[in-house]
């Protein structure tokens, strides 16, 4: 294709074409192509596919093999740089820009030879077309993951940042426009592009902060929450300016039943989305059933209706991108249908489509045609003036709210990422010839630089953790006896629901010191763009949600203990990589004495393993570094015992502690004190000793460990339901004797996870160890009773003040 944009060198080159016609081409019509702009289209007949070098055939000549030699050159670009970059912790925006413009007219490009042949004007409208279609589908699906309700929940906070992220760069860098055209002799060309800059800088996109903040792994941090919701919010800042100018400009071009006649239809497109799509959508996802495959047919009716409402819009004059996220937003986000969306094409969309917008992008840009380092200046300045106003924007509302500064500032600068939006309102300006090649150049490399610097400053600055230290002693040994007890039970399926009721039931919940249970549903982000952690509101349906039934089982368990169980539900969406920011701090608000997670690992009747999962295997791992109070991790083995509501019935749930010594032994001892006023729970205590330290540390550890073994004795003398055996032990094998040789009627066996180095710790070390610890890995592996529950307890590890001399370094795990 050849860019033409007058109507007599149109005519010209249609006769040149019919000219050639006799050989190989045809003259085709005038089309528009991406985002505006004509060209003259050459389509020749049975030129797509090439019969090869062999029979004299250019292939470079043919639509097919020069549309895979460029996806090609595109992947193996963007790969290159993306492999680079990502240790540096640059995100794949950066790298892709990169990619683009290494194939444009700034690098290898600048070669006429390389240019002409493998992406020749002619080749351009494949490109052109594709990356418009998958840019569509991109903000489709953008449309399809967001919930518009989540501004709300985060309350006025979210409002005034997005409003002041808007309104205060917007102010200053006008203000400083302004100032520039009054005192500063700046040529016209530029005064006209200086609006346009100030409105791409205030942008925040929200697809592009969202894509940004899951690359950092803070989708779901309090500061990730916030610019999710302010960028909504500045978004639809945005759109009310560019709607207001653009009545303006239409009211003012054309006549007045053009613009009567143009608005309307605008109107009635949208109500047809809303009062239409909407609730279709919406009755078909009732349909669905939840952990079920979705059915082709309501796959193929979105996309019938995203593919005619979007030619409808162009009809209208409404852009088909705008239509495309309008019926994305008519969507339902998350499961199921959502997410079976998402699912299907969101892959496809990052991997193909929106590389080749990038280098769309790359081949408009050039850096040889950046000549006046004035006109680059004056954009500059623009540029940090509003960099700063969004900085300002988002630091002042939230210093009233006592948020610390590093974590304001991080808002603030995520709060300035650029990425595809942004690139391809720069590419719809490029071909309105509203940016010529200097400015559009100098753009795109700004938003390069900018996503370049703010991503490692916000890797440095910003740690979601840190909030996590706790002020005070958060253990079940430091606890109170007039305290509730306070637990947050982590719940990923169905089959984790009966073990935990049972322990929280052999947990003696009385009136005295209740128990204070928050239980926390956790589920992978998918078909959303923005994490989740809100409260449960219950409702009325005939086909419950598996979130609906497991807090079911547990207000059943509420009922059955009224006034001695307190229960809150709430449901947390993340992805893996963040869940344990969320369990983290739900247990942070809720003031959790002890949190209990599920391992990783399923049994099935009778011991055999049915599932591992190594994302729950690294939730696990960041919920015991960075927990605020003490863990327990619950190894479910089949037990299918109903003691959490049999008790009345008088059936009875057993219980070993294996005592060996140090922190964690002491934390899970103090957990089966709590355990001894249960009237239907009988307790053994297992109390390995041995002439030699069976494990390392201080005086003052050693002095604990007898003094709370003192106590439980004490506590448990003339209880027939407890009963103390002492093993002695001299090496790795007697200890494994003594596991393997315990009675299999144990319903629950409780250990520390931690055990400081000792000879024998050293020993048994060499046979297992991983998160659960040396002694806790063994209890896993070994058969010690088909349907034997173990719970591996570590006590709390960090808490501001600190000087706690038998502090651990981190477990380094491994995999087993």
């Amino acid at each position: 294709m050849s860019l033409n944009r007058s109507h007599a060198a149109s005519s010209m080159e249609v006769g040149q074409n019919n000219l050639i016609n006799n050989v190989m081409h045809a003259a085709g019509d005038r089309t528009e192509t991406l985002f505006g702009g004509y060209f003259i289209c050459h389509s020749a007949y049975n030129q797509i596919n090439s019969k090869g070098i062999w029979f004299g055939d250019d292939p470079l000549l043919f639509s097919l093999p020069l549309f895979l030699l460029q996806l090609f050159l595109m992947f193996v670009s963007t790969r290159f740089f993306y492999l680079i970059l990502k240790p540096f912790g640059q995100p794949s925006f950066v790298s892709h820009i990169l990619g683009g413009v290494t194939l444009g007219p700034s690098v290898l490009g600048h070669s006429t030879i390389f240019f002409e042949k493998v992406f020749p004007l002619k080749g351009r409208s494949v490109i052109d077309t594709m990356a418009f279609f998958g840019f569509m589908i991109f903000i489709f699906l953008t449309g399809v993951k967001i919930d518009p309700t989540v501004t709300f929940r985060s309350g006025k906070r979210t409002f005034i940042i997005g409003f002041l992220g808007y309104f205060v760069p917007y102010t200053f860098a006008r203000m400083i426009i302004l100032v520039l055209d009054r005192l500063a002799s700046l040529d016209d060309d530029v005064l006209k592009v200086l609006p346009v800059v100030v409105e791409i800088q205030c942008i925040s996109a929200f697809p592009v902060i969202t894509r940004f903040l899951a690359e950092l792994h803070i989708l779901n941090s309090e500061i990730g929450r916030l610019a999710t919701s302010s960028s909504l919010v500045c978004d639809a800042c945005f759109i009310l300016i560019m709607t207001i100018k653009f009545i303006i400009k239409l009211y003012s071009a054309k006549s007045v039943g053009v613009s009567i006649g143009s608005f309307l239809s605008t109107i009635l497109l949208v109500i047809f989305i809303i009062f239409v799509v909407h609730p279709v959508a919406s009755w078909a996802t009732q349909q669905l059933s939840e952990g079920k495959p979705v059915e082709e047919i309501y796959i193929c009716g979105v996309i019938i209706t995203l593919l005619f409402c979007g030619f409808i819009g162009e009809v209208l004059g409404v852009n088909a991108i705008i239509t495309s996220f309008l019926v994305g937003l008519a969507i339902p986000d998350g499961p199921p249908l959502g997410a079976a969306l998402v699912d299907k094409f969101d892959c496809f969309v990052s991997v193909v489509f929106l590389p080749i917008l990038f280098v769309v992008v790359g081949l408009r840009t050039d850096v040889y045609a950046i000549e006046k380092m004035k006109n680059v200046a004056t954009i500059q300045l623009i540029i940090f003036v509003a960099f700063c106003g969004k900085i300002l924007g988002s630091l002042v509302p939230l210093f009233f709210l006592r948020i610390p500064f590093r974590d304001a500032f991080s808002l603030g600068l995520v709060m300035n990422c650029k990425g595809t939006v942004e690139l391809a309102l720069l590419v719809a300006l490029k071909l309105k010839n509203v940016l010529n090649d200097e400015y559009f150049t100098i753009l795109v490399l700004t938003l390069l630089l900018i996503t370049a610097i703010v991503s490692p400053i916000v890797k440095a600055v910003y740690d979601p953790s840190r909030r996590f230290l706790a002020y005070k002693r958060r253990t079940i040994m430091h606890q109170h006896n007039d305290e509730e007890f306070r637990i947050l039970a982590c719940i990923h399926k169905q089959d984790n629901v009966l073990a935990i009721l049972n322990l929280l039931a052999a947990s003696n919940p009385i009136e005295a010191t209740p128990i204070d249970l928050v239980v926390l549903h956790l589920i992978k982000l998918v078909g959303r763009a923005s994490s989740l952690l809100v409260a449960h509101v219950p409702r009325k349906s005939q086909h419950p949600t598996q979130t609906e039934r497991i807090f079911k089982s547990f207000n059943k368990l509420e009922d059955a203990y009224r006034g001695k169980i307190r229960l809150h539900c709430y449901k947390g969406v993340s992805p893996y990589a963040t869940m344990h920011n969320d369990v983290c701090y739900l247990a942070l608000e809720k003031r959790t004495t002890f949190i209990i997670i599920p391992f990783h690992k399923q049994w099935l009747l009778g011991g055999g393993t049915i599932e591992s999962s190594l994302a729950f295997k690294q939730l696990n791992k960041n919920v015991l570094e960075k927990a605020p109070c003490s863990v327990g991790v619950l190894i479910d083995r089949g037990n299918r015992k109903m003691f959490w509501c049999g008790y009345k019935k008088g059936l009875k749930y057993y219980v070993a502690m294996l005592f060996f010594g140090g922190a964690d032994d002491r934390e899970a001892l103090s957990y089966a004190r709590r355990m001894l006023d249960q009237p239907y729970v009988y307790i053994t205590l297992i109390h390995i000793s041995s002439t030699t330290d069976v494990v390392g540390g201080t005086e003052r550890s050693k002095m604990l460990d007898t003094q709370i073994l003192s106590d439980f004795r004490l506590k448990a003398f003339r209880n027939e339901r407890v009963s103390y055996k002492e093993e002695m032990v001299v090496n790795e094998r007697d200890v494994l004797s003594v596991i393997e040789y315990m009675e299999s009627c144990y319903d629950l066996v409780m250990v520390g996870r931690r055990h400081a180095d000792s000879k024998l710790m050293s020993e048994l070390k060499k046979l297992k160890f991983g998160e659960l610890g040396i002694v806790g890995e063994i209890l896993a592996s070994l058969n010690i009773g088909a349907n034997t529950s173990i719970l591996v307890v570590q006590q709390q590890i960090k808490f501001w003040g600190s000087r706690d001399p038998e502090d651990f370094p981190p477990l380094k795990t491994v995999d087993i």
